[in-house]
Formats: structure tokens, C-alpha cells, sequence
């Protein structure tokens, strides 16, 4: 499998890409909202992260203006869960204030597969993922990151830490669906509060919202050309 060129690293562009992702107004005017999956790892060791986004979930609305988000979600053995499409930030975090992460092995050929679905059901403007690990085989797990793409769904995702093992296929999920993929620390609060504004303003405005920015290269790099897709 071909990999992508290493993206400049959280210090310098995908740094000021978040600085200006963080102020993207608004940018869908159509009469229905995006709709936005957003899977959050909840296998024990992501309990401080999943703390963090629940805090944050909101900009994702204030990013993207009128925005329908369902949160999914594994953890354990084998619990999958997606809650309905909700288009109320506080709706959002009441739906995530009381989830527990829990000791478990990774889900995501499975989250992938419920997007899927989703998309097949009603148009799906993007998927949002926030993990540090991969613990299955890449193999079914790109080819459905691949279908993702052919039905015009970007995946973007943002990992935490710097897992060897799971860069390479976070990384190509986000290619393979058109999407974009960004490194975090879990010390960087606003890093992830921006990358999730980001993501949303781009569901709801598309490419062209992103290409006004300058310093959003490292990550625009990733996406479909102009009449490639999205």
C-alpha cells in the first residue's frame, strides 16, 4: 500500500490550520442541515479524551451552522452504539455525559460498516473519528473506508498519540475515503476542539470553505482535487 507524504507536524501548518479553522463561519445556507457521524473510541484508555469532547462537541454546531450529528461509539465486548441524528449541541452532550469508556479491543470496521449504512439511508455529509489505536485487520477495514469514498463520504480523522501501529491505517482511512487525517496530543485541548470545527464547517460548506485558507495545505493536500469529489 502507497503512503501518503508525512503531513508537517502540529507545529508548523496543520498548526495555523487549526488557528483558522477554529474561526470558519457558518457556512451552509441549504434549508436541511449536514449530516455528521461522529465516533468517538471509548475503550478504556480514552475516558480523559471522551471527557474532552463532550466539553467540545458544541463548536462543531457553532463551526457549521445548521448541522445534524449522530454520536457512535465502542467499548467492551463488542457494545456498538449511535444515537439518533441530533441537531441540538446540548442534545449532543447529554447523550455522551454518563458513557463510561470500558476496557475492549477497537470496533472500526464495524463503525465503518454503520456509516455505511447511514450514507445508504440519507445523504452523509462526513465522518468524524477520534481514536488512538487499531487492533483488526486493515485489510476490510480500508476496503470500507474505499466504499466510504465512492458514496462521497470524507473521513476525518484525528488521532491521538502517535501509535505506530495504527497511523498507517487511521491515515488510510482518510485517504481511501477522501477524506483527511491530523495528529493530536491529548494535552491540546484547543488542537482538538479546532480539528473538530474544522471537520464540520467543511460537512457543511465543503472543499472550497477550506481552500480559503492559506495554511490549511498539510490538510487540504489530502482531499479530492477540485472535480475529483467534494
Amino acid at each position: 500500500m502507497a503512503q501518503l507524504p508525512v503531513p508537517a507536524p502540529p507545529s508548523s501548518a496543520v498548526a495555523a490550520f487549526l488557528r483558522k479553522a477554529a474561526s470558519v463561519p457558518a457556512l451552509r445556507t441549504a434549508p436541511s442541515p449536514a449530516r455528521l457521524l461522529f465516533a468517538v473510541d471509548a475503550t478504556a484508555s480514552r475516558q480523559p479524551t471522551w471527557d474532552r469532547a463532550c466539553h467540545l462537541q458544541a463548536g462543531m454546531f457553532a463551526a457549521a451552522g445548521r448541522l445534524s450529528v449522530s454520536l457512535a461509539y465502542y467499548r467492551g465486548h463488542g457494545e456498538f452504539r449511535a444515537t439518533a441524528f441530533l441537531a441540538d449541541s446540548r442534545a449532543l452532550a447529554a447523550a455522551m455525559t454518563g458513557v463510561a469508556c470500558r476496557g475492549g479491543h477497537t470496533q472500526i470496521l464495524r463503525l465503518l460498516r454503520h456509516t455505511e449504512s447511514e450514507a445508504a439511508r440519507e445523504r452523509l455529509h462526513a465522518l468524524v473519528f477520534v481514536g488512538d489505536a487499531v487492533e483488526e485487520d486493515p485489510g476490510p477495514i480500508l476496503a470500507a473506508a474505499a466504499r466510504l469514498g465512492a458514496r462521497g463520504v470524507p473521513g476525518f480523522i484525528f488521532q491521538e498519540g502517535d501509535d505506530p501501529g495504527a497511523t498507517p491505517v487511521l491515515r488510510g482511512i482518510a485517504r481511501a475515503s477522501g477524506g483527511a487525517w491530523a495528529p493530536f496530543d491529548h494535552r491540546s485541548r484547543d488542537a482538538l476542539a479546532a480539528l473538530l470545527r474544522g471537520a464540520a464547517a467543511f460537512a457543511a460548506g465543503g472543499r472550497e470553505a477550506l481552500a480559503k485558507l492559506p495554511e490549511a495545505a498539510a490538510l487540504l493536500a489530502q482531499l479530492p482535487a477540485p472535480g475529483a469529489g467534494r
